[in-house]
């Protein structure tokens, strides 16, 4: 039986494919007020500059590939049962290979009618579809009459498959993080349901403030750390 993998990502796995990270210097936040234009709040308040927001990030996504350390991620599933739970909303792991994908906070390529995937439909994505690269306005209505609106986890909205993410690490043999500052709540919590004896390796090139004696920090960029990564564990398994 193959061990159980759970790869935890963030912005920084994507970096290295053009895609700009959110809170380090020259990061999205540094231009963009995230409560105008990625909060439920600002949804309401001005759905055009929301809607406007996402369709650059969906243009810029087009222009991008995923890169060694996507491709490397993929690739276990050769070898291991691999779930990768991430916080970005690109399909650059999609685009990679891997098969098994928990996106906490949506996905920038899809939509939905505003009134729906909330507590009154249980979260079913049913009436979710993909738009892929194309521009949503206001206007655009979904076939219940109702705007569509990005597929994303504004602020301020409940981050649904967080009981699944929860399972899935809390079930894992191995958990590696990739390109995550650890700092976004409640997802930065995730790796402590992992078991007690279970090894955490994180790959992230600045220092990580966590002392857990299970954690072994790489301190490399992804595409690099990857390769790292997989050297540690060929020789673990040897």
């Amino acid at each position: 039986m193959k061990k159980k993998i759970a790869v935890l990502t963030g912005a920084g796995v994507s970096a290295e494919s053009g895609l700009g990270t959110y809170r380090d210097n020259g990061g999205l936040w540094d231009s963009y007020d995230p409560m105008e234009v990625a909060s439920i709040e600002g949804w309401y308040r001005n759905r055009s500059l929301v809607l406007d927001f996402y369709n650059d990030q969906r243009r810029k996504l087009s222009q991008c590939r995923p890169n060694d350390a996507h491709r490397a991620i993929a690739a276990l599933e050769d070898t291991y049962d691999v779930t990768v739970i991430t916080q970005n909303v690109d399909n650059l792991h999609e685009r990679a290979g891997s098969t098994r994908i928990i996106h906490l906070h949506g996905e920038v390529t899809k939509v939905r009618p505003e009134n729906c995937f909330n507590d009154g439909d249980g979260f079913s994505e049913a009436t979710v579809f993909d738009v892929g690269y194309d521009e949503v306005h206001v206007g655009d209505k979904a076939p219940n009459g109702h705007q569509l609106r990005p597929h994303i986890v504004f602020f301020g909205e409940a981050v649904p498959k967080m009981s699944r993410a929860i399972d899935v690490v809390g079930d894992a043999d191995i958990i590696l993080i990739v390109g995550t500052s650890l700092s976004v709540y409640p997802a930065a919590g995730l790796y402590r349901y992992a078991g007690y004896d279970v090894p955490i390796y994180i790959i992230d090139p600045a220092d990580v403030p966590l002392r857990d004696k299970r954690i072994t920090h790489i301190m490399e960029t992804a595409t690099a750390g990857m390769k790292t990564f997989l050297q540690m564990i060929s020789k673990d398994t040897q």
